[in-house]
């Protein structure tokens, strides 16, 4: 498989037409359709179901979808960094990381790094712990940032001296806006949303010992603004957030590590 033709089929993935994705790569659709064709007879399976309008996916085209955005990735990082080698320090940081405020000292980091290196440029990919550490299983980024505790038991890490607190979103009039904090027993008489950013087990093991079927969880998020909308009616609680955008929290920890 050519890698030019990889690149035409995540296009077509991308526009979810042949016409817009041709017009996207700047070539003929016949062109485009014939190239698709033989890469489905190539591997014998058809990538996508084709409709009146659109076209998706195939379970064996979704399968396909997720590996070749990775050798897309890799493929662009070995011509960027062999594009480098004769010219000033220069390249690409690729970082995964949940949503903590201890990127905060990633973004320092990287300004005094551009500081003395302004060719360099940072990619961050954002996700649960899971998304991350399969991102570091593939070699994809450079280094993680995960929640601990974590299984660091295949990696090289540090512990970063910063804590997170989470926190508990509600809206301004609720009764436990005007707590102090947030105990386990405030927690399990109301509406959750659990965001699917963190494990539950993991980052509340050192605050409380209760599980999180203690709870009464009506649903996940993974954006919190969409959750924040959900919140905002009044019925419903999002859990757990980022302190600075919450009312009351509690703390967690947090690791690096490198793959």
């Amino acid at each position: 498989m050519y890698l030019r033709v990889l690149r035409y089929f995540l296009a077509i993935v991308e526009e979810r037409s042949i016409t817009g994705a041709a017009e996207y790569l700047s070539v003929s659709q016949p062109s485009l359709s014939r190239q698709i064709k033989d890469l489905e007879e190539h591997l014998g399976h058809k990538l996508f179901a084709r409709g009146s309008r659109t076209i998706t996916l195939t379970p064996a085209g979704e399968l396909l979808r997720d590996q070749i955005r990775k050798i897309v990735l890799m493929a662009d990082r070995a011509e960027a960094e062999l594009t480098s080698v004769d010219k000033p320090i220069s390249g690409n940081v690729y970082i995964g990381a949940g949503e903590t405020e201890a990127v905060r000292l990633l973004a320092r980091a990287a300004e005094c790094m551009l500081q003395q290196y302004p060719q360099v440029k940072f990619h961050i990919f954002s996700g649960n712990g899971q998304a991350v550490t399969d991102q570091l299983e593939s070699k994809l980024p450079d280094f993680g940032l995960l929640f601990e505790p974590s299984d660091n038991t295949k990696y090289t890490y540090i512990s970063l001296p910063t804590a997170d607190r989470w926190g508990l979103l509600m809206r301004k009039d609720s009764t436990l806006a005007s707590h102090d904090g947030i105990r386990q027993e405030d927690l399990e008489q109301i509406p959750l949303l659990l965001s699917r950013q963190v494990r539950f087990d993991r980052e509340f093991s050192g605050w409380s010992p209760f599980s999180e079927h203690d709870l009464h969880i009506v649903g996940t998020y993974n954006l919190l603004f969409n959750a924040s909308l959900f919140v905002s009616e009044g019925w419903v609680r999002a859990l757990p957030v980022p302190h600075h955008q919450s009312d009351r929290g509690f703390k967690s920890g947090l690791q690096a590590f490198r793959a």
